[in-house]
């Protein structure tokens, strides 16, 4: 029995495990929750210093889309919490090239900097994670 853990044995190597994980967002930024659901566990999980990277492929391209103006739909627009990522070592961002060419955009048309990628190349980010979540 070992008093430091309420009795229960643990080895050394689950302590401080850093897992990485993916989090996929396929959705528009609004008329969903799965946008800003996802942006509060990609904060929470950063929080607890996992290695953690986003995707933005199909319309969650949109999410990081410059000049959102939400006013008239009457809902916040979380756009600019996608720049307080760095802040919380989320830094690996990533875009799909076909979704952005689908919809006509442009990384100058992007509020973060992101690394865009084709679908092979998201394969093999996709093959090298621990978790992977799609919203």
């Amino acid at each position: 029995m070992n008093e430091t853990t309420g009795g229960i044995a643990m080895d050394d190597e689950s302590e401080g495990t850093i897992k990485k994980f993916m989090y996929i967002n396929r959705k528009a930024p609004y008329g969903t929750v799965y946008a800003l659901e996802a942006l509060e566990v990609v904060l929470i999980a950063a929080a607890f210093d996992q290695d953690v990277s986003m995707v933005f492929c199909d319309d969650g391209v949109y999410q990081i889309v410059k000049g959102q103006h939400t006013k008239f739909i009457d809902v916040k627009n979380f756009s600019p919490t996608y720049r307080a990522l760095e802040g919380y070592d989320v830094e690996k961002l990533y875009v799909s090239k076909e979704s952005m060419d689908e919809r006509g955009l442009a990384e100058d048309d992007l509020l973060v900097d992101v690394e865009i990628v084709d679908n092979a190349k998201m394969a093999d980010l996709m093959e090298d994670q621990d978790v992977v979540l799609s919203f």
